[in-house]
């Protein structure tokens, strides 16, 4: 049988702030500009997730998407959907919540709740011309 691979797109608003502590103040502005303001400020993000494996021959699918939707919900949208990042998401502690940071969190999240090796890649669009791609370690 062939590899086949299948993406599910999800949506979820949040807050963040990139901040460093390895930086200045100073640094931090000129870095992230205004994306460090203290209070944070919010995305509608795009999260895609693309999982690989073989068609079931008794079903016809590699997964249901329902179940990797209920998957995704579990693991990342309960925990980061309508909240600061910074603040609100245990995962987070000391990690600057950038697209890059937050797709490698996101992934190390959703992976044990998938069969071994399944998940493939993920894309997380901060904006709609702005996006990062994880492919895992």
């Amino acid at each position: 049988m062939s590899m086949i691979y299948i993406t599910r797109r999800v949506t979820f608003s949040a807050s963040h702030r990139l901040h460093s502590d390895a930086l200045s103040d100073e640094e931090n502005r000129r870095v992230f500009g205004k994306c460090n303001n203290p209070n944070g400020h919010g995305h509608n993000y795009a999260l895609k997730v693309t999982v690989r494996g073989e068609v079931n021959p008794e079903t016809g699918i590699v997964l249901n998407f329902f179940d990797l939707q209920d998957a995704i919900d579990a693991a990342i949208l309960e925990e980061v959907d309508h909240k600061h990042i910074n603040l609100d998401v245990p995962a987070f502690k000391g990690i600057n919540p950038t697209a890059e940071n937050m797709v490698v969190v996101f992934w190390n999240m959703l992976e044990p709740k998938l069969p071994p090796g399944m998940l493939y890649e993920m894309q997380l669009y901060e904006t709609d011309n702005d996006h990062v791609t994880y492919r895992g370690t």
